[in-house]
């Protein structure tokens, strides 16, 4: 499947969260994102990545294995994702470690997070701080099958609008490499 997914920089937080809020109720949780590369950099080099997630939140806290794929969409960076819950996020790390993957980068993502249905789709709106950098961000996504990826993104964008983000407030910019610049 593809994570056909847009990043904003949120300008006015309170009026998206009222947004989100008359759609689904919030679910306020805090990632702790490690990502995985070889110890050559290929997977970053190839704009892939490989990341154990354990979340906080709740309703008590889960790990989970996620692979993505090099970007199928430049315009907004959508990459097939392959995701897997793992009952033990040490062992996880520990199998990672063990076949030669060094960690690249982790950091700490404070999320609320808002399922709904729109457009015929199953949405995830995100509201993310990730404390090392400036800002309030915006992710919106919803799998779909890789011939599905336009017509979704244009969904997307339709949920973004609705909740006053304009193209202008769109971003490529990852987590990942803010974290790491700012750690310089």
């Amino acid at each position: 499947m593809i994570e056909a997914e847009l990043k904003a920089r949120v300008h006015a937080p309170e009026q998206v969260v009222r947004r989100l809020d008359e759609r689904a109720t919030a679910r306020i949780e805090v990632y702790r994102d490690t990502y995985y590369d070889r110890a050559d950099g290929s997977l970053e080099e190839a704009g892939e990545e490989l990341r154990v997630r354990t979340v906080h939140g709740a309703d008590g806290t889960r790990t989970v294995l996620t692979y993505k794929g090099a970007v199928v969409d430049e315009g907004s960076g959508s990459k097939p994702e392959h995701e897997t819950r793992v009952e033990d996020a040490e062992q996880a790390h520990a199998i990672l470690r063990g076949l030669g993957y060094v960690e690249l980068i982790a950091f700490e993502k404070r999320c609320r997070n808002y399922e709904f249905e729109a457009y015929g789709r199953r949405m995830l709106a995100t509201l993310v701080r990730v404390p090392e950098i400036d800002g309030t961000f915006l992710e919106v996504e919803t799998l779909v099958g890789e011939d599905h990826v336009a017509t979704a993104l244009d969904n997307v964008r339709a949920v973004l609008a609705e909740l006053g983000i304009g193209a202008e407030d769109l971003t490529l910019e990852t987590y990942t490499g803010a974290v790491a610049a700012r750690r310089g």
